[in-house]
């Protein structure tokens, strides 16, 4: 968890020129950005992190999988003996508009004590740079030095939790979804990917869809903090038919030629990117790829964060073990 302030210019008290500084981007009280160039994060509010699941039925432990710019990982396993050595493996990233979150956040981390305890699955938890001080694409490389990382321990069979013929399969939620895609546009010849479950990633375009329209102010993610976190993430310049958010924009890589093995696309109903998340299941069908798409009525985005053990989370988790089983 990143907490505390950055500087990129600070304020000097008593300067005869300039006002003190102010506010000028908060993203859900957890990210402020000042006018000189601060950061400031603050904690998450206070949720039971998985009272009923971090019980000793799944065990996690910490690693650190990029040194120098201090991410960590946190791994899960259910505590099932010798059918350990049989799950699937699960590379997850967590939302947060690319500007905030973490692993270690109480909702994320009780989301990843389900998916592992009732999949059951191996789950990698991994954090990425976050924008305002690292605007993408530094996420996207982050998400592949991740899978570089994985395929290393598990070659080396450094790590026992990973079994070396474990089928790997990719996920995120929101902006860790998004990351997933990227994922699946770059060769990895030291791990194949059995499949991906995207959950309700922000695809964006300059164009905006009829779900885009009819989402209120009052939404979970409405166009207005879609837009927050688009002026904060993106490089200066970028608009939204830029290939980090719109998979088919004019310069966007071709999906045609991936190997995106099996998919799991699940949208929201009540989501701004709902429309989009339906597209990119129907154009991905449309080529061919085996892609089941999942809508889930009278949800918003992200709802997995921010109900983790609501009734929709419980049927999500039926969807994706029904998805991961299928394997077999």
């Amino acid at each position: 968890m990143r907490l505390g302030s950055t500087k990129a210019s600070p304020w000097q008290p008593g300067s005869p020129h300039s006002p003190p500084p102010h506010v000028v981007e908060d993203c859900l009280g957890v990210m402020k950005l000042l006018s000189d160039g601060t950061v400031i994060r603050s904690a998450p509010p206070p949720f039971p992190a998985g009272a009923d699941y971090d019980d000793g039925r799944v065990e996690w432990k910490d690693a650190v999988y990029d040194a120098q710019y201090n991410l960590g990982v946190r791994i899960y396993r259910p505590r099932l003996g010798e059918a350990n050595t049989k799950l699937p493996v699960l590379v997850y990233f967590h939302g947060g508009g690319f500007v905030f979150g973490s692993y270690s956040w109480p909702k994320n981390h009780a989301g990843c004590l389900r998916l592992a305890c009732e999949l059951p699955a191996v789950v990698l938890s991994f954090d990425y740079r976050l924008a305002p001080e690292h605007p993408l694409p530094a996420a996207v490389e982050d998400s592949a030095t991740a899978l570089r990382w994985l395929a290393t321990r598990i070659s080396s069979r450094s790590d026992p939790w990973l079994a070396e013929d474990a089928c790997i399969f990719l996920g995120g939620q929101s902006s860790g979804a998004t990351l997933a895609h990227h994922l699946l546009l770059r060769p990895h010849p030291m791990v194949k990917i059995a499949g991906c479950i995207l959950l309700m990633p922000p695809f964006l375009s300059e164009t905006a869809t009829q779900s885009e329209l009819d989402t209120p102010d009052t939404a979970f993610l409405s166009c207005k903090m879609s837009d927050k976190y688009f002026r904060l993430m993106m490089p200066v310049g970028a608009n939204k038919d830029d290939p980090l958010v719109n998979p088919f924009g004019p310069a966007s890589p071709s999906l045609e030629t991936a190997d995106v093995g099996r998919m799991l696309v699940v949208a929201a109903e009540c989501d701004m990117v709902r429309d989009k998340d339906v597209e990119y299941a129907d154009r991905l069908k449309a080529m061919g790829k085996d892609v089941e798409l999942v809508v889930f009525a009278g949800q918003e985005h992200a709802f997995f964060a921010t109900k983790p053990f609501s009734p929709a989370a419980d049927q999500l988790l039926t969807v994706i073990k029904r998805f991961l089983d299928q394997r077999k």
